[in-house]
C-alpha cells in the first residue's frame, strides 16, 4: 500500500534546493505504486509530476498537485549474444551507477554519458547526452504508464521522437505518461568514442593514445568534475540552459564581430554554439544577485549560493538570457523544467 504524504517540503528533494511544498507526495517501487496514486490523483482531479533525483527542475513556487517520487528500481538482462546485450532498467535506477556498472562489465554505448546527473527513467524524457554521444543511440524501447488510459503501454524509439535535448515526453506528451523501465541495447565490442576536443585532451594529458571504454568513461568523470559543481555542495542542476542551434549565416555573421566564436557543425545548414561561451562573453561569469549566481568555473551552470528562491533563480536566468539576446541575437532556451 503507498502512504501518501501532504504539505512535503522539496527542496531536499532537487539538486537546486529551493524551497517549495507539494501539496500530495508519495513514493512509488513498482509499477502497482505508480497504479495507485495515479488513480489517486485521478479521482481527486490533481495534476502529477514525477521526481527521480530531482537534478534538472526548478519549482518557481509550491506544487499544487501530487508528486510522485519515482524508485522503481531493477536490472533485466533481457537478451544476450557475442556482439551485445538487451538490459531492461527499473526508471528509479541512478543513471551513473548504471555506466559503472556497464562499463566494469565491458558493456558500451553509454561511457561518455558518464556522471550525468539523475535517474534512468529522466534519460529518454531529454535524449540526454555528452560528448559526442546520446541516449538514443543504444535506446530500443520504454514501458509507461498512460495517465489518461491507465494502462502501462511500450514505446519504441520511433515513436519517442528524440531530438536534441527533447523527445515526445517534453511536448504532445509532457506529463501524460510516467516511465517505469527503460531498456537499452549496449555493446560487448568496444569502440570507444573519444573525438570530443576536452575528452580528446584529457585522455591526452594523462597519456592514454589508445583508450578503453573504463578510460573514456574517468576521462569524461574527471572532466565534468572539473567544469561543473558538486550539488551536495552547492545548489545546481548542471547545465542549465541548451547550447542552441543557429544558422551557418547567423554564426558567419557573428564571426566577423567575435572571432573566437565556438562552432560545432550539426548539418550543412546549422551550427551549435556553446551557452557557456556566450553567457561568459556576456560578462555574467561569476555573476550574483543575492544568493542567485552563475558559476565562476562553467557560466551555463546557475547555482543556488545559499537561499535563493525559485523565483529568484529564474528572474536571474531570465536577466542571461536577455543579455545574450542583446548581445548575439541567440535566445538561450532553459534545459531545466520550470515548474
Amino acid at each position: 500500500m503507498i502512504s501518501i504524504k501532504e504539505k512535503v517540503e522539496l527542496a531536499p528533494f532537487t539538486t537546486m534546493g529551493v524551497s517549495a511544498l507539494a501539496r500530495y507526495f508519495v513514493e512509488c517501487i513498482n509499477e502497482e505504486d505508480l497504479l495507485q496514486a495515479c488513480t489517486f490523483a485521478k479521482k481527486n482531479n490533481l495534476d502529477v509530476l514525477v521526481l527521480g533525483e530531482g537534478s534538472n527542475i526548478l519549482f518557481v513556487k509550491d506544487y499544487e498537485g501530487l508528486i510522485i517520487l519515482n524508485r522503481i528500481k531493477g536490472f533485466t538482462i533481457v537478451q544476450e549474444d557475442n556482439e551485445s546485450v538487451t538490459l531492461k532498467i527499473g526508471a528509479g535506477e541512478n543513471w551513473h551507477s548504471l555506466v559503472i556498472w556497464s562499463v566494469e562489465k565491458g558493456y558500451s554505448g553509454i561511457e561518455n554519458l558518464s556522471l550525468i546527473p539523475g535517474t534512468v527513467g529522466a534519460a529518454p524524457i531529454q535524449n540526454i547526452g555528452a560528448y559526442g554521444v546520446e541516449l538514443k543511440e543504444v535506446f530500443v524501447e520504454l514501458e509507461a504508464l498512460h495517465l489518461e488510459t491507465m494502462e502501462h503501454t511500450i514505446w519504441t524509439k520511433e515513436q519517442c521522437k528524440f531530438g536534441y535535448r527533447d523527445s515526445i515526453f517534453k511536448r504532445e506528451l509532457k506529463g501524460k505518461v510516467i516511465i517505469s523501465s527503460v531498456t537499452l541495447k549496449l555493446s560487448k565490442m568496444a569502440v570507444p568514442r573519444f573525438e570530443y576536443a576536452s575528452l580528446k585532451q584529457k585522455l591526452e594529458e594523462k597519456g592514454i593514445h589508445n583508450p578503453g571504454i573504463k578510460d573514456v568513461s574517468d576521462a569524461v568523470i574527471e572532466v565534468r568534475q572539473s567544469k561543473l559543481p558538486d550539488p551536495n555542495e552547492i545548489g545546481n542542476t548542471g547545465s542549465f540552459f541548451k547550447n542552441p542551434v543557429i544558422s551557418v549565416f547567423h554564426f558567419d555573421e557573428l564571426k566577423k564581430e567575435h572571432p573566437k566564436l565556438p562552432g560545432y557543425a550539426v548539418t550543412e545548414h546549422l551550427v551549435k554554439v556553446p551557452a557557456g561561451w556566450l553567457i561568459e562573453q556576456a560578462g555574467w561569469k561569476g555573476k550574483r544577485k543575492g544568493d542567485a549566481g552563475v558559476h565562476d568555473k562553467q557560466a551555463l551552470v546557475l547555482v543556488n549560493h545559499g537561499n535563493a528562491t525559485g523565483k529568484e533563480m529564474w528572474n536571474l536566468a531570465l536577466q542571461v538570457v536577455q543579455v545574450v539576446k542583446q548581445k548575439f541575437g541567440i535566445e538561450l532556451n532553459p534545459e531545466v523544467n520550470i515548474i
